[in-house]
């Protein structure tokens, strides 16, 4: 089954409630700047990306990979979000990724949602996107360039946001700030690795099947959108049958509460829909998980959709 939902999805209790709001307030507004840039850079015809790639992460996220010392680590996405749709749509695609995760499945807390979104969503996809935009102009464009430069924006995406995480620790008194920076950025550099093969991986399929979309300014031809998305949406859910497999071994944030001491401030969701990524009246143990797994993916789908439309609708309604 599924490793306990704290993983670098930071928990209530973790945080101050003073810094929680500071947080909230900082991702509300990053996310109302992120819909307008948005608003002027997506086409509309490439809205359907934005829910492939919501659809992807997620399922790919209930998947931890073992790495040293008995900890497992999961894809962030977000760099992979940014190099093909850019920063701004990157982050409404995590955004959406991880309100489905906190209100759905209870994976994250509610309080501190708007730090995971900041952390997850746009460091981590301002970070990668800058990394690929750098390695690019250095190592040039052929294709062993674009993906090293993707494993590049892969890795630092992982490392940033876990450092952005220790901060937090350190500034609400969890954990002091070299202990925090030190444990989370060491062990986080072993995730990262896994997170740069993810994404050196996922490009190097988009380089073979639609080079186009690497491309800035890209658009998603009208008469292969459909196949596009039935494609990409089958792939999610493909991904979200494996999902029984993920470690049982504890993530680099619960990994590092446990070695300080602090696990047990974590605090519990105040109610339960899919708890640890289960459906309730399914009891197979592998079932269950693929079933509330495929959920969540449908799920962020339609939401990622929701989103790309209501702001391209915007646009023409003020074009």
């Amino acid at each position: 089954m599924l490793a306990s939902p704290l993983r670098m999805h930071i928990p209530d209790g973790f945080l101050t409630p003073a810094i929680a709001v500071i947080g909230w307030a900082i991702a509300v507004a990053i996310i109302v700047l992120a819909l307008r840039q948005t608003r002027r850079q997506l086409d509309d015809r490439m809205v359907p990306m934005m829910g492939v790639l919501a659809a992807f992460i997620f399922a790919a996220q209930a998947i931890n990979f073992p790495v040293a010392a008995g900890t497992s680590g999961h894809l962030i996405g977000a760099s992979l979000a940014a190099i093909v749709m850019g920063p701004w749509a990157a982050t409404l695609i995590m955004t959406a990724v991880l309100v489905v995760q906190g209100l759905l499945f209870q994976d994250g807390g509610l309080v501190v949602m708007g730090w995971n979104v900041v952390n997850m969503g746009v460091v981590a996809a301002f970070s990668g996107c800058l990394t690929y935009t750098l390695a690019r102009r250095l190592a040039g464009e052929s294709r062993v360039a674009i993906l090293a430069a993707s494993f590049a924006a892969g890795w630092i995406s992982v490392v940033i946001a876990s450092l952005a995480a220790a901060i937090e620790l350190a500034a609400s008194g969890t954990s002091p700030l070299t202990l925090a920076v030190a444990a989370m950025g060491s062990v986080h550099a072993l995730i990262g690795i896994g997170e740069g093969i993810i994404t050196a991986a996922a490009v190097g399929l988009l380089l073979v099947s639609r080079p186009e979309l690497l491309k800035a300014g890209a658009t998603a031809p009208g008469g292969r959108t459909a196949t596009l998305v039935l494609v990409g949406l089958a792939v999610g859910l493909l991904v979200a049958a494996f999902s029984p497999l993920a470690s049982p071994s504890p993530d680099g944030l619960e990994a590092v509460a446990e070695s300080q001491n602090f696990l047990g401030l974590g605090q519990a969701a105040p109610y339960r829909i899919l708890p640890d990524y289960t459906v309730p009246f399914i009891a197979h143990p592998a079932l269950t998980t693929i079933a509330a797994v495929m959920l969540g993916t449908l799920v962020v789908f339609g939401g990622a959709v929701l989103v790309g439309r209501a702001a391209t609708r915007r646009q023409a309604s003020r074009g």
